[in-house]
Formats: C-alpha cells, sequence, structure tokens
C-alpha cells in the first residue's frame, strides 16, 4: 500500500519515437554542446535552468514548476548497453526487459498479474491509447484498452442493468464453447468477454468526473485527461499507460521539439493540478521515458538516432533531484557519435516495483540492476 492506506497507482507516459536528450537537459556551461549542435544549440538565456551545469528546454516550463516544487526525480544516462539505435527493437527492449533476445511477455503485464492474479479486475491496467503496447502484454493478463473515453467500449449507449447483463450472456454463450480448446482461443474469449466488462466499468468515469482544470486541445492533454477521469472514478485500476509523439527530429527539430514538450509539459501540469484538487494524487506515480536520445551532433535541421536518455518520475512521493549522472560529452567518450548510457532502465524500473508498487523486481525485470532510491515511500 501506499502511504497514505490507497492503493499505489502507476502512470507511464511513454515519449515516442526517440526524445532529444541533449535538447531535453542541456548542459548549457559545456562548450561540447554548441560546438555539436551549431544549428539547434538553445541559446543559453533562453534555458530553463536547474543549477550550475544543466538546464530544461524552454519548452518545460511547467515540468520546471514541479521540478522546483520537489516531486520530479531526473534520471541521467538511462539505457542498456550495445544500443540498436531502431524504434521497433529498442522499445521492444524497454517493454519485455530481454536486450538480448525477443521478449513475449511485457514487464508491466508480469507486474499485472502479481497485482490481480486471478484477473478479478478486467481494468487493473488500462492502456489509454489506439495500440496495445507489449509493456502489457502477457498470457492470463486483459487489458483495457481505450482510444477515446466518452466513446469507448460497446456498452456505452446501454443504460439498463439487465440489457447490459444481457448483452454480456449473449458474448459468453458466444465465445463459451470455444473456451478451453486451445490457449489461444481461451485467451480470446476471456479477453472479449474482459473488454465488454471493462467498457462496463469504465463508462462510469465521465458521469462521476467534476473538475475546474481546464485541460488543452493536444491529443496527450486528452488521453491524461482520461487517465485522471477514470482514477478519479476509483475502479481499481493500478496501472495506467499512454504514449505521446513522434519525437522522431530528424529534421525541422527546433519548432517539432518545441511544440512537442509544450504540449507534454502542459498536459502534464494539468493532470497532477486535476489530481491534487480531487485528493487523488498521493498515491499516484508518472513514469517518463523514451526508447532512446538522439546524435550528439545535429544533421543541419535535426538529429539522428542515439543511445542514452533521460526519464522522470513524477509525483508527491518521489524525492525530487537529480539521478546518476550525465553522460561525458567529450567526442572520445562517445560510442559512435552517442552519449553512452550509465544506467541500465531495469534498475529504473525495480525501483518502481519495489518501493512503489511493493512487488520482486528480479523476476519481473529479469534480474538485479542498480536501482537508485528516487521514491520516498519505499523501504
Amino acid at each position: 500500500m501506499a502511504g497514505n492506506g490507497k492503493p499505489p497507482v502507476l502512470v507511464i507516459l511513454q515519449l515516442t519515437g526517440g526524445n532529444d536528450y541533449f535538447n531535453t537537459l542541456i548542459p548549457y556551461n559545456d562548450g561540447n554542446y554548441y560546438d555539436s549542435r551549431p544549428n539547434l544549440g538553445v541559446p543559453q538565456d533562453r534555458i530553463l535552468k536547474l543549477d550550475d551545469t544543466l538546464g530544461m528546454h524552454p519548452a518545460m516550463g511547467p515540468m520546471k514548476e514541479i521540478y522546483d516544487s520537489g516531486d520530479m526525480a531526473i534520471i541521467h544516462g538511462i539505457g542498456y548497453a550495445n544500443s540498436p539505435r531502431s524504434h521497433f527493437r529498442s522499445m521492444d527492449i524497454w517493454h519485455t526487459c530481454e536486450p538480448d533476445t525477443v521478449g513475449t511477455e511485457g514487464w508491466l503485464g508480469r507486474a499485472l498479474r502479481e497485482i490481480d492474479p486471478n484477473g478479478e479486475n478486467p481494468v487493473t491496467g488500462v492502456n489509454v491509447d489506439q495500440a496495445l503496447p507489449r509493456a502489457l502484454v502477457a498470457p492470463g493478463v486483459s487489458v483495457a484498452s481505450v482510444a477515446d473515453l466518452s466513446t469507448y467500449g460497446l456498452l456505452t449507449s446501454i443504460e439498463q442493468e439487465d440489457q447490459r447483463n444481457s448483452m454480456l450472456q449473449r458474448f459468453a454463450n458466444m465465445y463459451g464453447p470455444a473456451v478451453g480448446t486451445g490457449q489461444v482461443m481461451e485467451y480470446l474469449g476471456q479477453t472479449g468477454l474482459d473488454a465488454l466488462k471493462g467498457a462496463d466499468i469504465l463508462k462510469v468515469a465521465p458521469e462521476k468526473y467534476e473538475s475546474s482544470v481546464e485541460y488543452g486541445s493536444s491529443l496527450i492533454s486528452q488521453k491524461l485527461k482520461d487517465i485522471a477521469q477514470i482514477h478519479t472514478a476509483d475502479v481499481g485500476t493500478r496501472v495506467f499507460y499512454t504514449s505521446h509523439g513522434s519525437f522522431d527530429t530528424h529534421a525541422a527539430q527546433a519548432a517539432m521539439h518545441a511544440g512537442l514538450w509544450t504540449e507534454v509539459s502542459e498536459a502534464v501540469a494539468d493532470f497532477w493540478d486535476d489530481l491534487r484538487e480531487h485528493n487523488a494524487d498521493d498515491n499516484v506515480i508518472m513514469f517518463m521515458f523514451s526508447e532512446f536520445g538522439r546524435r550528439v551532433r545535429d544533421n543541419g535541421s535535426g538529429t539522428d538516432h542515439g543511445a542514452a536518455g533521460v526519464a522522470f518520475a513524477l509525483g508527491p512521493n518521489i524525492k525530487g533531484g537529480m539521478y546518476s549522472e550525465y553522460p561525458e560529452t567529450r567526442a572520445e567518450a562517445l560510442e559512435q557519435g552517442d552519449l553512452v548510457p550509465n544506467l541500465d532502465y531495469r534498475g529504473v524500473y525495480s525501483t518502481i516495483l519495489e518501493d512503489h508498487l511493493q512487488l520482486e523486481a528480479a523476476p519481473i525485470v529479469n534480474g538485479q540492476f542498480e536501482t537508485p532510491r528516487y521514491i520516498g515511500n519505499g523501504g
């Protein structure tokens, strides 16, 4: 349990496409930064300075306010060895904790199986996005996938209890004969039933929700608003997952990166304001990551795929500050022109699993790794 007696809740925000670490957390007194970014270097007087060496991109004002309040951990140099610099493969590695083989189970799928081993609540895990991420996939684990909460599910227009139950029973009768005839059909049958039950549960969230917070019109603002509605409806969801992007800024990066961080920063700040207004923030942690950083030297108008990245953990239970070290920026310290990771992402996951979700991390992340203690209520 979280320190307040409420079950701990985790929100994952995936920055899809490879967020540019070097222009997100900027070493503004480092000559290597400006030498490497003749076209994309952010002028020092525009950088949102955090200390004597590092500052945030100027589009991240609301994020800086959260950092200044002590509710944000900045985790430097996160990644893994021998980055393939492929979106698909790198994201697969982050999702399955299998850097050397192709994994079949997602790390959060394993966690959900521990949290709800009998699958009693079909909305223990909720994905607020179009496609179900690999991180949430595991045998025997059902996850509700919600593209738009206001129109979610097949049962949103059915008002009467007996009609809803009739629909569920009809679906059960349709798929019932297939259950037990094979793992795939059993999974499909159960998933279909859980999807209908999940729709039935989640449709109450917008009806119960009131807030004075006015979210922006961006897609990530609407996704985080949906998460806030579900969380404050208290339907038992423990893990939320969503994403925003693409941060794949090979060209036109200056405007694109600024626009993405403006959207994300404003949405994240509104989300936490909303949860605080509902007295629903004290058992929640948000974790933000991207599959890799980007090349140190710009390519003219953009940057190419890199290796080391930065992650963020947010919430009132976070021990604010910076963790790990900013990778060396000297040309001779780079690998293939990239900042080198110095903190394995699986250790950062382990902190969430152990100190927040109160689960044994090693079986979920496939090993033991350096574990930065950035969560305040952990043991």
